[in-house]
């Protein structure tokens, strides 16, 4: 069965994207932890990051790229950003497919949770 975010890769469920290449999107999370909170997320299903194998090393790599351009783009970069990823039901995880968050506009505490 097609995770939440598959089906939103699909375009079967709308989102607001900010980003999209061949490898990943980027979308605005509906349910926001911060003025700015957004979702990079894998077109490929990986369940999350402690699943993810060597074979994933160059998707990893492009998306963490990818959440310093967004930031950029979305005027994130000299005010500062948080990029999170949660594994597992204790860590926050609520959608078994990896995905970055990038949480930004306002001031985030130390230590996070």
């Amino acid at each position: 069965m097609p995770t939440l975010f598959e089906k939103i890769c699909q375009g079967e469920i709308p989102a607001r994207f900010v980003y999209q290449d061949e490898l990943c999107v980027c979308f605005h999370d509906v349910s926001p932890k911060a003025p700015t909170h957004l979702l990079l997320i894998p077109r490929k299903p990986i369940p999350r990051i402690a699943a993810a194998n060597s074979d994933d090393a160059a998707l990893l790599g492009h998306m963490m790229l990818v959440a310093g351009e967004i930031a950029r783009q979305e005027g994130l970069a000299d005010g500062g950003f948080r990029i999170v990823i949660n594994n597992g039901k204790d860590a926050g995880e609520t959608v078994p497919h990896l995905h970055i968050h990038i949480l930004a506009g306002r001031p985030l505490l130390w230590p996070p949770g």
